[in-house]
């Protein structure tokens, strides 16, 4: 005879599958880490610590060097111009492609992220609600709760480092500020969603951000159909790798 809880499973079977969008927002970015010479370091870091990022920034955002309108400099020296491999190429780079990127960021920051999860009537991106199941729920502190709850059996969320290597002895970085939404997907389940399936991969990065790369349940990565942020600001900066 079947127990009361193979029957409930049954009858959720029975009732075929449901649906449910995954809304995470927060604040978080996108950042370019590209490796430099010494001498490109030196002269960024010398500009940047008597007048700001404001001309770095300006080199960085403008693919055309005729577009740059520098404050507080005349010009880039070729030994500084590492977005054109130091003068060498014929075109400028764009900050987001450097030629000599190592790493590159984009999403929410673990930290700050919280969650709307809604079930809906199908799998399509512009679905009806039927319900609401989470508003605004912090990722973390949700992660906290169920590890707490479990004794720490359910471990929800993991982190690698992306640090830059031992071959990367001078950086610069060029940081894109985001606020809104990072992720927008929608699951298919059999029976109830349970947050406990869930998952967050996170990658640390050399500014000290912990950002959610990826996000599976049961298993399955779920699939980002996109965001919907706001910049907040440009940043740019040049250090010495230790």
């Amino acid at each position: 005879m079947a127990t009361t809880e193979e029957k409930t499973e049954l009858v959720e079977t029975i009732k075929g599958p449901r649906y449910y969008r995954i809304c995470i927002s927060g604040y978080g970015g996108e950042a370019a880490y590209i490796s430099i010479t010494k001498e490109a370091h030196d002269f960024w870091k010398e500009v940047t610590d008597e007048h700001g990022d404001s001309d770095f920034v300006n080199y960085l955002v403008n693919d055309d060097p005729d577009d740059c309108e520098y404050e507080n400099i005349d010009s880039v020296p070729p030994e500084a111009d590492f977005l054109t491999s130091y003068g060498k190429d014929d075109y400028k780079s764009s900050w987001y492609e450097a030629p000599t990127e190592y790493e590159h960021q984009w999403g929410v920051e673990f930290g700050s992220a919280y969650m709307d999860i809604d079930e809906v009537d199908s799998d399509d991106y512009g679905a009806s609600v039927v319900r609401e199941v989470m508003f605004r729920e912090g990722v973390q502190d949700l992660c906290e709760r169920i590890g707490e709850e479990s004794d720490w059996n359910v471990e929800m969320w993991d982190s690698q480092e992306c640090y830059a290597g031992e071959d990367v002895e001078y950086i610069a970085q060029m940081y894109s500020s985001e606020k809104g939404g990072f992720f927008d997907g929608i699951i298919e389940t059999i029976g109830e969603f349970d947050p406990k399936k869930l998952e967050f991969h996170c990658s640390e990065y050399d500014n000290g951000e912990e950002c959610i790369t990826s996000i599976v349940y049961d298993g399955v990565e779920i699939d980002n159909q996109g965001g919907d942020t706001n910049g907040k600001g440009y940043y740019a900066s040049v250090w010495q790798n230790s």
